[in-house]
């Protein structure tokens, strides 16, 4: 396991992130995540709308045992509004040593997501990260989304947050060995991965060309570590896919093309919940 930050780098066409498997520096984090050391808010917002020092939060929640892994910002057109635009950073409590927590081949994040310029709300939200694929779920609806607005006085709301998301990981471990304990069959891979073909790329009524790729390629491993039958990797699979684009497809005009990573902050979250939502679904039924 290498110990350096991977460089500051496009995430999309307007957005850019940062990831190590060590906690980040601050200098670090400034390079992709300017906005996160913002001293005010954006001259657009109103007497009325508050403040939230993002890196004042950060360094509140280093000192409870939190530390950063992974930051992320959107970028403006707009002159000198750059500084000031949706960031996001992914947490792991380091309640235990390194050793104790590579052990497990995930770890458990707090995703905290924030703006100076009205863009967001401040959030908290639970979220893992898998070691062996580097990929970064977010949790869908059996842990708290922390939501707190940008009025009046807020600084002791957002620490506290934090230790709210960080008691539904008992929850999220459940939910998570519950779906690596069931098998999916080959009819039910299939349905997840056309689910989540229509939600990245849309319902495609009849006459409409199809998605750039099929459900079938959804479902094909990256790596040997992700192949297996049950519920887990299929959603892991099926993630990366999603996600991290490359895969070969045609345009609506019948060109070969690759598929585009998922960039924004915005979409990545909603993706994310939204196949973690099916994948728990699925575990209900068929528990």
């Amino acid at each position: 396991m290498h110990t350096q930050a991977t460089l500051a780098t496009r995430f999309a066409r307007n957005t850019f992130v940062m990831r190590s498997d060590t906690p980040l520096a601050e200098d670090q984090m400034r390079r992709a995540a300017p906005s996160i050391f913002a001293t005010g808010k954006h001259d657009s917002r109103s007497e009325r709308y508050t403040y939230i020092p993002t890196i004042e939060v950060l360094r509140g929640l280093r000192r409870e045992g939190f530390e950063p892994f992974m930051v992320a910002q959107s970028q403006s057109r707009i002159e000198g509004k750059t500084e000031f635009t949706k960031h996001m950073i992914r947490m792991r409590y380091q309640g235990h040593t390194a050793g104790q927590l590579q052990a497990k081949p995930e770890a458990n994040e707090i995703i905290m997501i924030n703006s100076h310029d009205g863009a967001s709300s401040y959030q908290m939200l639970a979220g893992m990260f898998r070691y062996v694929c580097c990929n970064g779920l977010i949790v869908g609806t059996v842990s708290n989304d922390i939501r707190i607005p940008h009025k009046g006085n807020i600084q002791g709301e957002v620490i506290e947050g934090a230790f709210r998301v960080l008691d539904d990981f008992e929850a999220v471990d459940a939910s998570t060995e519950g779906m690596k304990a069931l098998t999916l069959e080959p009819a039910e891979e299939r349905a997840f991965a056309t689910a989540a073909l229509a939600l990245r790329y849309g319902e495609r009524d009849e006459g409409q060309a199809p998605a750039p790729v099929t459900a079938e390629q959804l479902t094909e491993a990256r790596r040997f570590e992700d192949q297996g039958p049950s519920l887990w990797l299929a959603m892991n699979r099926i993630q990366s896919n999603v996600m991290q684009g490359g895969q070969a497809g045609r345009t609506v005009q019948g060109r070969r093309t690759q598929t585009r990573p998922v960039g924004s902050i915005d979409r990545t979250v909603s993706l994310n919940r939204a196949l973690w939502v099916l994948a728990e679904e699925m575990r209900k039924l068929k528990s």
